[in-house]
């Protein structure tokens, strides 16, 4: 192929190739070809033009086939238009030449097509350069076309609409003559031809004058003709010419004056009238129509008018939303007159009426909901209602007519009807997609809207009374807070009007359809309007009887209420059930003999109420079983089952009591029937097990009534086909954008579509489809489904004998019928088989012996060879199906070579269509017929009827099986690929463009072939490459493909070449495809292109972007999207299309196209996405009340751009998006949050202004969000406070997520202030709105959110400024105080359970983070004294918050407590339900206590931390006298207060409430603790830890901790779980401080215990007393008794998760292992230390006996700690771990317990052993030493300072402790000496002189031997002198101990080094510092020496003359500076102190 690749055509190459290659090889080069010549300068292109054109011209006649004529075509313009001009006449000649040809032979038509495509191509291309030749083609080509076969009339329309597009208006003198020959062409039998008909007419009325204004008429009759028997192709592209055509009669200025006398402008009434004639009449003249009346039928066949609806969509889409909304109301009235009864033809039948409204109901639909924006729509709301005002007077004039007779029969009733439900629906469907945005609609009292629907709830028609109930519906569910109300009217109303027939069934429609509503509002309905409905149920069933003009209605409405209420859920229904059973037991006689004695009574009229009553009941259970599956226990069905065998003794008796009472029964007897087996099929068949034959008999006999007369195969049989089946039948029944009306076409002329009045009780289910009405089909339609899916179950569980008795009979039934009833037989049948075959697969069900078999197969093969395609569609799926039931190789294998035998005889097209569609499915479900030889035989059998040319269906069917073939064989197919690839090419490439259905099977082919390939499309290997050469090619051919489903082929196959071999798929061009076809018309190509780009966006959404970007640059053919490309880039041309999109599945698919493109793109294109956003945000908000917030001017840096913020609304032609819908507003707010999490994972100036400031200077092009703050704010501030209420919601969301993650963001250029401070006033008006009482409490609760984290934040100082959101909370404080009894009674009480508690909690937060900085703040206010302007700021702020919260802390409290109690009941296990209280709790009902569960689980766990801070700060004293009496089993409300208890107990004692709200606290912590659910968040463990640290923080509670032991032991375990099981170190962190806390409780009670033993047994032996503490006598610790081992369990977990090597079994022996010593995180330091300070507490919780029991342990872990943490730190630090295990070890050794006689001699083996084992850890060589001296000498001296002298004086030990030191002396880091000194400093003062004196003996000669030497080198810095001033202090301490004998001999030591560094005057001025400080230091000491051993220090003075000289020379040299130091020395407490931080500061 790459030889295909270059200017010229490679003749010698295409000369080599086969026939196949060779048209593979051209078009390759022509693909290359058209890309090479825009790339190719001008010159290169003329030189070799001449030999180009030449090749181009040849290929004309080697008949090339569509693609590649056209392509060519397309070259041959290019290359003209680039190059000379000269010879392109001959061109033009020879083409014409070609045309005239005589030769008809097929294989002289390619090149004639190649020709006519040719000129086209030209024309297009080179326009006006060849206007004079264009009359000759024109007329060649015009006469051509009338000898032309099918092919050639479609490519001469298509040549000329090129033409016509080049020439433009120099083409008018052929306009009349190409006018004529489409005519012609648009009522082609060939639909392809039409379609290009439309394509050209559509080209020539851009010029054609006469189009549109004197020909108008006869246009519009040409297409009303050209929709009979149309397909959807034609029917788009007429519609499109229609509707464009009197679009431009309307707008059209005409140009010239001449023509302006000559010409009338077409007025809008014309034009609708023309439509309407289409509409009503259709393309008859009257003659015909009226020939049609006498006949009977219909007048308008269904194609024309579903064209005309199409029409009128594109006539108004044409004209667009500005001019709908200006002439609305004409509009309006002439769309819904086309239903009224000034046309009575239109609504003649009732079939004819439904179908009407049908359209009526899609052209508003398309037409408001498609072009209008919200505000339009409102008014276009408005008009509706106008028009149901304005018929509701007529309707009304009518019924007050006093005379009946005329009255019922006047036409006037039904006149209005349909006009009615047309109008009813779309107002209802206009409301529903407006949302909560209707909302001012409804507030607007002058147009009335709710009464006017409800006004007409009274309506004669039925189908009007359930319109308007439905409408009901829609606004409910769009406004949920009218739906109480609405509800509670209705209710009024129906019990009012109980007496009026239209009122009873209108008003119990519309209550139905109310409750229907309920499931769709999350908020729902107060509970207690189940039981009034039940009650009103009940009265109408049982007032049936009194009135026989209101039985029926009587009957049906509380039937239909039951029903319905059934929809509200089990948490309803429970309380109902009883009753409802009853009433069910009570429908049907109770044995068959009352039946029998039934049968004889009664007339016609009993009958049908009997029938109407049993129908409802049976339709209320189903209602039941399918929405209350919970409450369908062993018991209820128990009680459902007895009526059903009478329900089934009736069925089989219908038709007696039919025949007996005549028609009037028909329609009950069908609806009862229906709704039975509705009601079975939904039943467990074993639950009617003695019924299944008669069910069985009665099925088969409905299944083949003689009387049913249409085949409704359209409904019938595609949930029985494979969906994938579905694709080559009709496009109808694919899904489009026009599926609501096409579906009429589906179903035949003779059956109506589905309508609400078949069914009423449709009207409180979910539609399917979402927000449109219902549409339940006739019943006589309806019941063959249900029989036919039920058949499938029944027939399945009956025995084998009756099963084959039964088919047995079917099959005869249809032999023995005739002509068209054999047809309905036989799709029932068959229908059911498939039916019973799938029920059978999905159960592993068998199907019975050989002759069931043989009589399955005999069925199927007669449907396989039926005309109707639907029905071999699902035949085939049966015979798959028939295979995988039996699931026996040898029959599978018959059934294949049956089909085999079949495909080779026959030369029918429906055989062969059939059994190659079999074979396909048999595939498919097992797998691939497991030998390779059958696979063969398939595929060439498959191969030889997919060349079929002369049978394009024949193709389509074998080509999709063959696709299902290559599907299912995998890589048993990889032998066959190369040839199915050619075979697929060569196709694509011959294939007539008139037959798509072809194509589209390819495309399916080749997909199915790309997926078989798989990964192995990247190799490199040439076989490889070829295989991907080829599928790119096929790709290309199928893009380039008119038909729009080729495309959507096309691309998939694209998609999934990208997915597995990206490098090779040209990304550009392949989005250019999808950029062009986003706005496609046809929704199956825009869900290819959406899924597509999804894919491609997850890779690299940047590149897909930025090739979007540059095509709508560069693009020269116009884009449907590209100014919107080129504006708002591919992503808001996707927002545009979200906007607009109806569709479910493409909506998600934008949305997660958008979703992948932000997080890979938006911090790269910050400020792009931004104002994306805030454009959809903004182009709805009202832009006055943004402005009205920024009164409070804004810092002066910010004013510019704030200014410019709120004037860019002034010019609106920039504006990118007009009017988006809430949904996408939704949206956009959405993408704001999802772009703030972004930035978090990005770069840190995100959320660092200065930092984001500075990087911005640097460099304009970073962008950085906080900059965006005023943007974030304002698009949060718009959504916040917009009508729409889940905008709300984002808009707080949004808000709360700014506010978390700006709050702590510092304002540089005010220091001490954050940025956020100065939007407060915005953030207050955006709170504002949501606390008015009429808001819905969602939105409530996420303002109480946003209120607590704005409040907590800290961002507002000022007690006065945060007061104005402060006041929010406060109000709605007040209003929940009075609990659940005083919050709106419109929603259900869960909805007020729900805000109460958002109000609670977020006060709990607010109390929780005042007490925090109260705590703070007064820390440092102990220790150091602030600066004034931090006490001034700071704590009066915190404490300020705390008072602001203190005023209602006493409400606030109670409530608290409240919600906790609640909350404790909520959790309760199920079997304790009996004990709840039966009125529900403080804030929540019994009956909601499900619902409301979910929003405790929400907001307890700040509650409790906060309610825990409070009974903290109040100790635990009941303060309030009120509150010592209330009662904690009965919710502390205000309600509560001062009644007495249920049990009537005395008052509670203030000790008893403190118990009961300990346990409540403790009890809910520890239950939510000890199972954590996967889904509890980080916030609930943290709150609930802090709630438990602060209560233990006050001694009340920690005694009741201490004294009640298992409380203790079962806290610890909880708390040792979490540890486990949550990783997060803060958990881990508060757990620890929480254990600790019960340690210091469990000390305090063994002190406490301990005391009063002394007290009261003072004058006992102190033998005697007892032993407290663990332990006891014994020493002994039993796990899960004892407190201490639980700690220890859990600080063992700590500390061997953070130091594995503590673990012997980890390191292999308990022995030390000198492994490297290493520093632990931060987080793992904090929990180590946190747990050595519970070890080094634990020995004071035990006895002796138990101390010594744990001390090893203790020991053990933390000389490990020291060991494995010990690291020489630079500068002599000491790691924390050390520090704290040196504490830890000092707090353990110095224990009471070392010192108690039990435990003395224990004790002191074990700590000598632990001193021993911190010696060991010393390197045994001391060559490299890994550990830390210090840290380890510090160890050593903590045992010597602090254990009792016995453990550290035997000599062993002590020898070895005075050598360390030694050793440590002797090492040269400074550091290490001057520690070395401090430590011996410290063990010579030790008291007692059998520890300190060996020291002292050993180690003073070497100190005075370091100070010497030192003296003698004079010490150069700084450390030097630290290391003597140290070595002085040892000295001074020794002669201070010394006894007096030997004390002169140490000062003689010492006062000869002190003077040696005095220095004299004259050398005092020259000395460097050091040598001048160690002059102040030596001479202060020896002023302290003198006086203090005064006999000593003169008789060292006496005998050294130089010294005494010395000292005193520095005497008087020092006088003048001591003379000035002594009075400042006096006010210095300490000088010596003070001198050397003096000196060290000097220094530094």
């Amino acid at each position: 192929m790459e030889l295909a690749h270059s200017l010229l055509l490679n003749e010698e190459a295409y000369n080599q190739l086969g026939e196949v290659q060779r048209a593979e090889f051209i078009f390759d080069w022509l693909r290359y070809l058209e890309k090479l010549l825009l790339a190719t300068s001008r010159s290169d292109v003329r030189e070799k033009q001449k030999t180009l054109v030449e090749q181009l011209l040849s290929l004309l006649n080697s008949s090339p086939g569509p693609p590649t004529r056209k392509l060519l075509a397309k070259n041959l313009g290019i290359l003209y238009s680039i190059g000379d001009t000269f010879s392109v006449y001959e061109t033009i000649d020879k083409c014409n030449d070609l045309i005239r040809s005589k030769d008809d032979s097929p294989s002289y038509l390619p090149t004639k097509l190649a020709a006519v495509v040719c000129l086209g191509s030209l024309y297009k291309k080179l326009g006006r350069i060849l206007v004079n030749t264009f009359t000759d083609t024109v007329g060649n080509i015009l006469k051509a076309m009338k000898s032309a076969e099918s092919q050639g009339r479609y490519e001469i329309m298509l040549s000329l609409q090129n033409i016509l597009n080049g020439l433009g208006a120099a083409a008018i003198p052929c306009h009349r003559d190409v006018y004529k020959a489409a005519k012609s062409c648009l009522t082609d039998r060939s639909m392809a031809v039409r379609c290009a008909a439309a394509k050209c007419l559509l080209e020539l009325q851009k010029e054609a004058i006469f189009m549109w204004s004197t020909d108008l008429d006869s246009v519009a009759t040409l297409c009303f003709k050209s929709f009979e028997g149309s397909n959807y192709d034609v029917r788009i592209s007429v519609s499109k010419l229609l509707g464009t055509v009197l679009a431009k009669a309307i707008i059209s200025k005409h140009p010239g004056t001449a023509s302006r006398q000559s010409m009338r402008r077409v007025s809008l009434e014309e034009v609708l009238e023309l439509l309407g004639t289409g509409f009503l009449r259709g393309s008859s003249g009257f003659l015909r129509a009226s020939g049609d009346m006498l006949k009977g039928t219909s007048s308008v066949s269904r194609d024309v008018r579903v064209g005309v609806t199409q029409a009128y969509v594109v006539f108004v889409s044409t004209l667009g939303g500005t001019w709908l909304e200006k002439n609305f109301a004409a509009f309006l009235s002439h769309i819904l007159s086309l239903v009224s009864q000034s046309h009575p033809k239109a609504t003649q039948t009732q079939t004819d009426a439904v179908c009407g409204r049908r359209c009526v109901s899609f052209i508003l639909r398309a037409t408001i909901g498609g072009l209008l924006g919200e505000k339009a729509q409102i008014a276009a709301a408005k008009d509706i209602c106008q028009a149901i005002w304005k018929l509701k007077k007529v309707m009304d004039a009518v019924m007050s007519d006093s005379n009946v007779e005329t009255r019922l029969g006047s036409t006037d009733v039904t006149a209005s009807q349909h006009m009615l439900v047309c109008a009813l629906q779309e107002l209802g469907n206009l409301t529903y997609s407006l949302g909560t945005t209707a909302a001012p609609l409804l507030q607007d009292s002058s147009s009335g809207i709710l009464d006017s629907v409800i006004s007409v709830i009274v309506h004669p028609s039925i189908s009007v009374r359930l319109a308007a109930a439905w409408c009901l519906h829609c606004i409910a569910v769009a406004l949920p807070s009218y739906l109480t109300p609405l509800l509670d009217r209705c209710l009024e109303r129906l019990t009012v009007l109980k007496s009026s027939p239209e009122a009873v069934t209108g008003f119990s429609f519309a209550v139905a359809a109310l409750l229907g509503a309920v499931k769709h509002c999350p908020l729902g309905i107060p509970h207690g309007k189940g039981k009034i409905i039940m009650t009103l149920a009940e009265d109408l069933l049982c007032s049936a009887a009194q009135n026989s003009r209101l039985s029926a209605q009587r009957t049906q409405a509380g039937w239909l209420l039951i029903a319905a209420l059934m929809t509200l859920g089990p948490a309803v229904v429970s309380h109902h059930l009883a009753r409802v059973l009853l009433l069910w037991k009570c429908v049907f006689p109770v044995s068959p003999k009352d039946l029998e004695t039934e049968k004889s009574r009664g007339d016609s009229f009993t009958w049908q109420v009997t029938l109407e009553g049993r129908a409802g009941a049976l339709c209320a259970v189903k209602s039941f079983v399918s929405h209350c599956g919970d409450l369908l226990t062993g018991e209820v069905i128990q009680r459902l089952l007895p009526p059903l065998p009478c329900a089934v003794d009736l069925l089989t008796q219908l038709s007696s009591v039919l025949k007996a009472y005549g028609s009037p029964l028909k329609t009950p007897s069908l609806v009862y029937r229906q709704r039975l087996y509705e009601l079975l099929i939904l039943l467990p068949p074993e639950t009617y097990e003695g019924n299944l034959c008669a069910i069985l008999k009665e099925l088969a006999a409905d299944l083949t009534a003689s009387d049913i007369q249409v085949a409704a195969s359209a409904f019938l049989l595609p949930p029985l086909c494979h969906r994938d089946d579905l694709v080559i039948l009709s496009p109808l029944l694919q899904e489009t954008d026009h599926r609501f009306i096409e579906e009429q076409l589906l179903l035949g002329n003779g059956i109506a579509c589905g309508s609400l009045e078949y069914d009423p009780y449709a009207i409180y289910e979910k539609d399917v489809l979402g927000d449109s009405v219902p549409k339940p089909l006739p019943p006589v339609l309806s019941v063959i489904s249900s029989a036919v899916k039920l058949f499938g179950v029944v027939c399945a569980h009956v025995g084998e004998a009756q099963r084959l008795l039964i088919l047995e009979q079917l099959l005869d039934s249809i032999k023995h019928t005739k002509g068209a009833r054999q047809q309905v037989v036989q799709l029932h049948v068959v229908s059911s088989l498939s039916s019973f075959l799938k029920y059978l697969a999905g159960s592993k069900g068998n199907l019975g012996p050989e002759e069931m078999r043989r009589l399955a197969v005999a069925l199927v093969m007669g449907a396989l060879e039926s005309p109707n395609p639907l029905l071999r569609c699902a035949a085939a799926e049966a015979w798959a199906r028939l295979a995988q039931v039996v699931d026996d190789g040898a029959f599978t294998a018959a059934l294949a070579q049956v089909s085999f035998d079949k495909l080779k005889s026959a030369r029918d097209v429906v055989t062969r269509t059939g059994y190659s569609l079999a074979l396909g499915s048999l595939y498919r479900y097992l797998g691939g017929i497991s030998s390779s030889q059958h696979l063969n035989s398939c595929v060439g059998i498959l191969y030889t009827l997919s060349q079929d040319s002369t049978s394009p269906d024949v193709q389509t069917w074998a080509l999709h099986s063959l696709s299902l073939i290559i599907d299912s064989a995998g890589p048993l197919y990889h032998m066959h690929v190369e040839p199915t690839l050619s075979l697929i090419i060569m196709l694509l490439l011959n294939v007539p463009p008139t037959h798509a259905e072809v194509q589209q099977s390819l495309g399916r082919c080749l997909n199915a072939l790309i997926t078989t390939l798989g990964p192995e499309l990247q190799g490199n290997s040439t076989s490889i490459s070829t295989l991907r050469t080829s599928c790119l090619l096929g790709c290309a051919v199928m893009q380039d493909n008119p038909d729009c489903l080729v495309q959507a082929q096309a691309i998939s196959c694209l998609q999934q070449l990208h997915m597995f071999a990206p490098r090779h798929v040209n990304l550009s061009s392949l989005v250019s495809c999808l950029c062009v076809n986003l706005c496609s018309p046809y929704l199956l190509l825009r869900r290819a292109v959406l899924a597509c780009l999804r894919q491609l966006v997850q890779r690299e959404a940047a590149e897909v972007s930025e090739h979007a970007v540059m095509l709508a640059k560069d693009s020269r053919e116009e884009l449907t999207l590209d100014a919107n490309i080129r504006e708002v880039g591919l992503e808001g041309a996707l927002l545009t299309l979200l906007d607009k999109e109806t569709d479910q599945k493409l909506s998600n698919d934008i949305k997660e196209t958008l979703n992948h493109m932000l997080t890979s793109m938006a911090v790269d294109k910050l400020s792009f996405w931004l104002k994306l956003c805030k454009d959809v945000l903004a182009a709805s908000a009202d832009f006055t009340t943004v402005t009205c917030v920024d009164t409070m001017q804004e810092e002066e840096g910010d004013k510019g751009d704030d200014a410019s913020v709120l004037t860019t609304r002034n010019d609106d032609k920039s504006y990118p998006f007009t009017n988006p819908r809430w949904a996408t507003r939704v949206f956009a707010a959405e993408c704001v949050c999802r772009i703030i999490n972004q930035c978090e994972n990005a770069h840190s100036a995100h959320f660092d202004i200065a930092l984001a400031q500075e990087m911005k200077k640097r460099d304009s092009r970073n962008d950085f969000l906080v900059l965006h703050l005023a943007d974030l704010i304002r698009m949060a501030f718009m959504a916040a406070t917009d009508h729409s209420d889940q905008l709300r919601l984002s808009g707080l969301e949004t808000l709360l997520v700014v506010i978390r993650r700006f709050a702590a963001i510092p304002e540089p250029e005010f220091p001490g202030h954050v940025i956020l401070e100065q939007y407060q006033a915005n953030v207050g008006a955006a709170l504002r709105p949501a606390f008015a009482s009429e808001t819905p409490p969602d939105v409530t609760a996420k303002a109480c959110q946003v209120c607590s984290a704005w409040i907590a934040s800290g961002v507002v100082s000022d007690l006065n400024d945060l007061r104005r959101v402060h006041q929010l909370l406060v109000s709605s404080l007040t209003k929940i105080q009075a609990g659940k009894e005083a919050l709106s009674h419109l929603y259900n009480e869960s909805a007020s359970t729900m805000e109460i508690l958002a109000v609670l909690k977020a006060w709990a937060e607010v109390y929780i983070i005042a007490v925090e900085r109260h705590k703070s703040h007064r820390q440092p206010l102990k220790t150091t004294t602030c600066s004034e302007e931090s006490v001034r700021n700071g704590s009066y702020s915190s404490d300020g918050l705390l008072d602001l919260v203190h005023t209602d802390l006493g409400t606030l409290s109670r409530l608290w407590l409240a919600a906790l109690q609640d909350f404790a009941l909520l959790t309760l296990p199920s079997e304790f339900a009996s004990q709840l209280p039966v009125e529900g709790g403080a804030f929540y009902t019994a009956e909601t206590s499900e619902n409301a569960k979910l929003h405790y689980y929400n907001s307890w766990a700040l509650i409790l931390h906060a309610t825990a801070l409070w009974l903290t700060s109040t100790g635990f004293v009941v303060a309030d006298p009120d509150e010592g009496v209330s009662h904690l089993s009965r919710p502390v409300t205000p309600t509560s207060m001062c009644q007495g208890s249920s049990s009537g107990a005395t008052v509670k004692s203030p000790e008893d409430v403190c118990t009961d709200r300990f346990h409540l606290i403790l009890g809910i912590s520890v239950e939510f603790l000890c199972s954590l659910r996967s889904d509890a968040t980080m916030e609930s463990i943290t709150a609930c830890l802090h709630a438990l640290q602060a209560l233990l923080d006050v001694p009340w509670p920690r005694s009741k901790i201490g004294s009640d032991q298992d409380l203790g032991i079962e806290l610890l375990n909880v708390l040792h779980r979490v540890i486990l099981t949550r990783e997060s170190p803060s958990i881990q962190l508060a757990s620890l401080e929480v254990v600790r806390q019960i340690i210091c409780a469990a000390q305090e009670h063994v002190k406490e215990k301990r005391r009063s033993a002394e007290v009261d047994d003072g004058a006992a032996e102190k033998e005697t007393l007892p032993e407290f503490g663990e332990g006891k006598d014994t020493g002994g610790l039993v796990p899960g008794k004892s407190l201490v081992f639980a700690t220890l369990e859990l600080c063992v977990c700590i500390l061997v998760r953070q130091l594995p090597e503590l673990n012997p079994k980890l390191t292999g022996s308990p022995g030390v292992k000198a492994t490297k010593p290493q520093v632990l995180s931060e987080d793992g330091s904090r929990l180590v230390s946190a747990a050595l300070v519970i070890l080094s507490e634990l020995p004071a919780v035990c006895s002796p006996e138990g101390s010594i029991s744990i001390l090893p342990t203790i020991l053990y872990l933390t000389i490990g700690v020291l060991r494995e943490t010990a690291v020489k730190l630079p500068g002599g630090q000491v790691s924390s771990t050390v520090a704290a295990s040196l504490q830890a070890l000092k707090g353990i050794v110095s224990s009471p317990m070392a010192r108690a006689e039990k435990s003395h001699t224990a004790w002191t083996d074990l700590l000598r052993s632990a001193l021993t084992t911190v010696l060991d850890c010393w390197d045994p060589d001391g060559t490299h030493q890994e550990l830390d001296e210090i840290s380890l000498l510090t160890a050593i001296t903590v045992f010597i300072l602090s254990t009792s002298p016995e453990v550290t004086t035997i000599p062993c030990l002590q020898k070895r402790c005075i050598e360390k030191f030694k050793a440590t002396l002797e090492i040269k880091d400074p550091v290490v000496q001057i520690k070395t000194y401090q430590l011996l400093l410290s063990i010579f003062q030790y008291p007692n002189p059998a520890v300190s004196y060996p020291y002292i003996y050993s180690l003073v000669s070497s100190i005075v031997e370091k100070l010497q030497e030192i003296d003698q080198r004079k010490p150069e810095d700084t450390t030097e002198l630290q290391i003597f001033q140290e070595g002085i202090k040892v000295l001074e301490a020794l002669v201070a101990i010394a006894e007096e004998q030997h004390r002169s001999q140490l000062v003689a030591c010492l006062l000869p080094i002190l003077i040696s560094f005095l220095l004299d005057d004259n050398t005092l001025g020259s000395a460097t510092s050091i040598m001048k400080s160690l002059h102040d230091f030596a001479l202060q000491h020896l002023m302290q020496i003198g006086p203090q051993y005064s006999s000593v220090f003169k008789n060292v003075m006496a005998s050294s003359p130089a010294l005494k000289a010395r000292l005193e020379a520095a005497i008087k040299g020092n006088q003048e500076s001591v003379k000035v130091k002594i009075p400042t020395s006096k006010h210095t407490k300490n000088p010596g102190k003070n001198a050397s931080i003096q000196l060290k500061t000097n220094f530094l």
